[in-house]
């Protein structure tokens, strides 16, 4: 699985490597989604600073975990978001329901 979770009593961060694409999106989801509801953090924060490539399936990814957040009380925050990814982002309209630390590398 292309990706790391650490979980502290409120927070939960997951630093997501490489492709976000239909093949790997899935899988991502289903493990997020099993640690969130197990834990019920009150932040959830989706590193990018590792991601290579993301297709439209990042954004459902990112979506997801914002109603997932939502629905348990909690916030979604994405970090070291790169500038192509940032440019789908806005475009998409994530900018407004996320906060979203600038950078690409300084976290």
């Amino acid at each position: 699985m292309p990706m790391q979770i650490q979980t502290s009593e409120t927070e939960m961060v997951v630093h997501l490597t490489g492709e976000i694409d239909h093949h790997s999106a899935k899988g991502m989801r289903e493990e997020i989604d099993q640690v969130a509801q197990r834990l019920q953090p009150r932040r959830m924060i989706l590193d990018f600073g590792e991601i290579t490539f993301m297709d439209s399936s990042g954004i459902g990814l990112v979506l997801g975990r914002y109603s997932l957040m939502q629905s348990l009380g909690g916030d979604l925050e994405l970090t070291r978001v790169p500038g192509h990814i940032q440019k789908v982002m806005r475009m998409a309209g994530l900018d407004r329901l996320t906060t979203q630390e600038q950078g690409g590398n300084n976290r």
